[in-house]
Parts: structure tokens; sequence; C-alpha cells
């Protein structure tokens, strides 16, 4: 009795780390599997590209002064004709003061100038003055008028540069540099800020003469951000009709859809040109391991144990698919969660 019993613990603790696994194995919970596939893609020409917004405006002096007041700040959004900034207008309306009282003495002889030309020719139909005396009447207040009128043009000139006291937005949008300060001075042509609509979005790429071809006959691109792993539809694409006569190069614009999120001017893109279809093996992008310069993937076998297989990628197909060109067959499984594939291999290998 007493040996049958030691038989029976002898084969419990053998038996106990298959038991073990089993339970893990069962308790762990269901993997995301992908397979590796033949699946027909557009066939793109990729470009470096940067993305840029369609309406922007910098803001810039137009008189000189001191900046007394500022009212935004970077990424604020702003209305057109919202008050942004007010320059110094003490000078300004001086100047609107001086030329009002222009106008008024100007106002003034023309008065006297009419009443004397008046007289002037009544008593010229009575032959009591010469004519000479009529012409020089005339002439005067001609230039009377003249005067009044060179008068009000200066009054409106000073209303007008005291008006650019204040600077306005140009445009709706957000803020998206202040290039002067509260206190500092202001002069004409010096930039105050600049602005930029966010609801109308374009991705600016430089094409080669070999390849313009190719994209002038789609209008067909696509639009991928590396950092995020975000593809975009183009809206529209415009190739522009000159090329740069030193890099011989033309630039295109892709257009991006209205009210894109997530996407801001100075982004660095990736132009996808569509320029015809091809058959592709794809596997998962979200499957692929990076370490240095080597890419692999986690491979279930037929127990749906991952075992990590190097292999060779192609290009990007599209926001989920990646082209491998060496490593994988058709049919094969992967698995999508490499960092839960790689410890399960780790925790059975340790067993």
């Amino acid at each position: 009795m007493g040996l049958v019993m030691r038989l029976t613990c002898v084969s419990v603790r053998a038996m106990l780390p298959l038991i073990l696994a089993f339970a893990a194995r069962s308790a762990s919970p269901a993997e995301a599997v992908g397979v590796v596939e033949y699946r027909e893609v557009d066939l793109t020409y990729p470009a470096e590209a940067v993305v840029e917004a369609v309406s922007q405006a910098t803001v810039a002096a137009q008189v000189q002064g001191r900046v007394v007041q500022v009212r935004v700040d970077v990424g604020d959004r702003v209305k057109r004709g919202d008050l942004l900034m007010r320059i110094d207008e003490r000078e300004a309306t001086q100047a609107v003061a001086g030329s009002e009282a222009h106008v008024a003495q100007a106002q003034a002889q023309l008065t006297n100038a009419k009443s004397t030309y008046e007289r002037t020719k009544n008593l010229y139909a009575q032959k009591f003055v010469s004519s000479a005396a009529l012409d020089q009447a005339e002439a005067s207040y001609k230039a009377a008028q003249a005067q009044l009128e060179a008068a009000l043009a200066n009054r409106g000139q000073t209303s007008t540069t005291r008006s650019f006291t204040a600077i306005n937005a140009p445009l709706t949008g957000v803020v998206a540099q202040r290039h002067t300060e509260l206190g500092e001075m202001a002069a004409p042509g010096k930039p105050l800020l600049t602005l930029y609509d966010p609801k109308g979005l374009r991705v600016v790429a430089n094409v080669p003469q070999y390849k313009l071809a190719e994209v002038s006959k789609s209008s067909r691109a696509k639009v991928e951000l590396p950092e995020t792993g975000r593809w975009i539809d183009a809206a529209a694409v415009t190739v522009l009709p000159v090329a740069d006569a030193r890099t011989h190069v033309v630039r295109v614009r892709i257009t991006l859809p209205d009210n894109t999120q997530g996407v801001l001017p100075g982004m660095f893109a990736r132009a996808h040109f569509v320029v015809g279809k091809a058959k592709k093996l794809l596997v998962p992008t979200q499957a692929i391991v990076r370490r240095g310069e080597i890419s692999a993937v986690y491979v279930l076998d037929g127990q749906g144990m991952p075992q990590l297989r190097q292999v060779r990628l192609g290009e990007t197909a599209d926001a989920g698919s990646t082209e491998i060109l060496a490593g994988l067959a058709p049919g094969e499984q992967v698995a999508l969660d490499p960092v839960q594939a790689g410890i399960r291999l780790k925790q059975a290998a340790g067993r």
C-alpha cells in the first residue's frame, strides 16, 4: 500500500509542469491572429512632403509705433475682423487733427475766393472791371477749390493711417506665431502675427521629371503621416505648371479633405501617388517587430506557439498592411500582438 502511494505521488509530481502549462494556456486570452496573403493593392509612387495651410497670412505693421496692446497668443482662435494688436496712435491722432485744421482753412479760403469771383463777375458785366481782373478772380477761385480737395485727401490719408494702428484679423483661423511682443517697436513691413485657417490644409511634394507623366495621368493620391501611422485619401491633386530650373522637379499640391483633424502645418508627410495596380504579398503592419535594422514577425506553428522569424519588408501598401519580400509564405499565420507573443515564447522556453 505504501509503495502504491509513493508511485502515485511521483506520477503527480512528474505531470505537474504539464498541468500548469495547460492551465496557463487555458487561462491566457485568445491572441489576435493575422494571415499572410496576396492581395491586389494600389501601386504608388512615394514622395516626401510637408503639410501647409491653404489660407495663411502673416500680418505686418503698416505704421511705426510702439505696441501698446496684445490681445491674442499662439493657439488662440480668432474671427475675421477681431482686434489682435494695437499700436500707439497718439502721433496718428495728432496728424488727423492737423489735417482737420487744414480742411477748415481751405474751406474758408474757398468761400472767400468764391465771393470775390462772384462780385468780380457782376462788376465785369457792368463794365466796371477789366477781363484781366475777372480772369484773376476765377483763377483764385479754382486754386482754392484745388487746395480744399488736397486738404480733404490729406485728411483721408491721415485717417487711414490712424486705422492702421489697430491690427485686425484678415481671416478666421488660428494664431500660429506671434513675432512681436508687448512694448516692442513696430515698423512698416515688420511681421507681427501669423494666422492660418485649419479647415483647409494641403500637402506639398516635389516630383522628378521622369515621374511627372505617371503622376499627371492619375488624380488619386494618399497621404501618410509616418509618425502616427495615419493615412488620408486626398481630395484633389494639382500639378503646378512650372519646374524648378535648378533641381528639375515639379511641385505637386495634394488637397486634404475639409476639417481634417490632427494635422498641422509644417508636419512631415509622405505622399503616395497612385500610378497603377499590383498584386503583393502582405502582412498586417501591427504584427511587425523592429529591432534596430532587423524586421521580424512571430509566426504561429501547428500548435499555435509563436516563433520569431526575420523578414524582408517592402513598401507600406496601405494603412494596415506592409509588403513582404522574403521570409513568409501565403497562408501563414502571424501574431498581431508581438509583445504578448514574445512573453509566451519566453515562458515556454523557461519551462
